[in-house]
């Protein structure tokens, strides 16, 4: 008979339309006590800086949205709950009729999307949505945190990937990850970046990802004898057997590793490696490959795992080291030097009596004025290599010259070159109209768009800048409005 997990059951097998900040219900109520819910509304998902001082992003998380979407819905104890709230006066903060208003609300908007896997930059929409304000209103939360985190996440190990080469990765890293679905997040994500395989088993059976994994110090030490270890290792799982070397003297550990391989190899199995997990890893694989070679296990590879990530990865291999897997936990899983994408969710235009009207925020720093419009983005092909993605506004006839968006007289014409539009048809009217690819598609997907950006752009250090920039028209219209809020608005420089 199965257990029940009050407290799990209660966090994982609940309805997720309150998985929100409240900010976003108390707006909802106020459009709804306006009579303004059904106005229409375009929202945009993008964030402003590329991740980790780098060069690019890549996008993921899509496959989460699309089936919160499909069932967003406020359920009778999700309105309980809400009934419950109070104001600062001690009363109601909701009143009963909004409450069973959202019981009968059924989710129609419109969604556009870049699907996952695929490279995007800072400032480009990764979502848009439009429909029902105070529908676009309440889904923004979750939204930006299925897609903040798994693009951060599915970018850092793109750059891991990179650094490592035609060198596989393994995703170890579940123990530090930020809980259970954090960790199941961290293992999708990064199978769309480029890891080979993850440690989290849970996730391979959810997602159909490989599954890699052997022991830990802790069998080692319960032996008290590293050979003794390793034999009752091999005895139990002789076709699983990569050895960690490192519990007592890592070299004096190859080589009892290479005793249980020609152990194995007498009965018909194989040492797959040993892994390294400590030390100087340049030094100590150089000297492990040499004790390898000289005892008949070419073939054997090294494992090496100790806080990798992409800049360390690089420079091992930058001094010869001879490892041929890497094992990546804690700087993956936490996104360690940077943690949090940054992504925002921000009303682009309003249709309020019959005709749409653009909205802008202004602000004092100029990164965080969001552009207007409803918003389509065009990635134009020059040769091999992708040459520019503009963002236009798709209710007006759009040119081909892209306008810089920190500075405005850099312009790029790109009439000459063929295009492909970014977001796709995700939803029309609530009703799905796209097909979910499968993981190795998008997997396909982001290798075949890292291969089409320029070199320059994927370097660590200073990479090139991508161009990103506004169609000249709707950069006009961005002008031309700032301008004029400013003004009526009073806006002292």
């Amino acid at each position: 008979m199965k257990r029940k997990s009050p407290l799990l059951d209660r966090i994982y097998n609940t309805n997720l339309a309150l998985h929100t900040d409240l900010y976003q219900l108390t707006m909802a109520y106020g459009y709804w006590k306006n009579d303004e819910h059904l106005t229409s509304a375009v929202f945009d998902l993008f964030f402003r800086k590329n991740p980790f001082k780098g060069g690019f992003a890549i996008s993921a998380g899509l496959e989460y949205v699309i089936d919160y979407l499909q069932s967003f819905t406020f359920e009778q104890d999700d309105r309980d709950f809400l009934r419950t709230l109070k104001g600062n006066d001690g009363e109601p903060l909701f009143e009963s009729a909004f409450l069973d208003y959202l019981g009968e609300m059924t989710f129609d908007c419109d969604v556009d999307a870049i699907p996952e896997g695929r490279v995007v930059f800072a400032n480009t929409p990764l979502i848009r949505i439009r429909g029902p304000i105070i529908q676009a209103q309440l889904i923004e939360t979750a939204l930006l945190n299925i897609v903040n985190f798994q693009t951060l996440i599915a970018t850092k190990a793109a750059r891991v990937c990179l650094a490592a080469g035609t060198d596989p990765v393994l995703e170890f890293g579940m123990r530090r990850a930020q809980g259970i679905d954090g960790a199941l997040s961290v293992a999708r994500a990064s199978y769309i970046g480029g890891v080979a395989a993850t440690s989290n088993v849970l996730a391979g059976k959810i997602f159909g990802i490989p599954v890699k994994g052997t022991h830990a110090h802790s069998w080692v030490m319960f032996f008290g004898d590293e050979r003794a270890a390793f034999e009752a290792y091999a005895d139990a799982l002789p076709n699983n057997c990569v050895f960690l070397v490192d519990t007592y003297d890592t070299l004096n550990g190859v080589h009892h590793a290479v005793a249980l391989g020609k152990k194995l190899k007498e009965n018909g199995h194989r040492l797959a490696g040993i892994r390294l997990d400590s030390g100087d890893l340049a030094y100590l694989s150089i000297e492990a490959r040499k004790i390898l070679d000289e005892g008949g296990f070419k073939d054997a590879k090294i494992f090496a795992s100790n806080s990798l990530d992409e800049h360390i990865i690089a420079s091992l291999k930058q001094e010869g080291a001879q490892i041929a897997v890497w094992g990546v936990g804690t700087k993956l899983a936490t996104a360690y030097d940077q943690p949090a994408l940054g992504g925002v969710y921000k009303i682009a235009a309003s249709k309020r009596g019959g005709e749409w009207k653009d909205t802008i925020k202004i602000s004092e720093q100029a990164f965080k004025i969001n552009t207007p419009g409803v918003h389509q983005v065009r990635r134009y092909f020059d040769g091999r290599y992708f040459a520019g993605d503009l963002i236009f506004d798709e209710r007006s006839q759009s040119g081909h010259l892209l306008v810089d968006m920190k500075d405005q007289t850099r312009i790029k014409d790109l009439s000459a070159h063929t295009f492909e539009t970014l977001l796709k048809e995700i939803f029309r009217d609530g009703k799905l109209s796209y097909e979910t690819p499968s993981l190795d598609s998008i997997r396909r997907t982001r290798k075949n768009d890292l291969e089409r950006l320029h070199p320059s752009i994927l370097r660590f250090l200073n990479p090139h800048e991508y161009p990103v920039g506004l169609e000249e028209n709707l950069d006009k219209t961005k002008r031309e409005l700032m301008s004029a809020l400013r003004k009526k608005n009073k806006v002292i420089l």
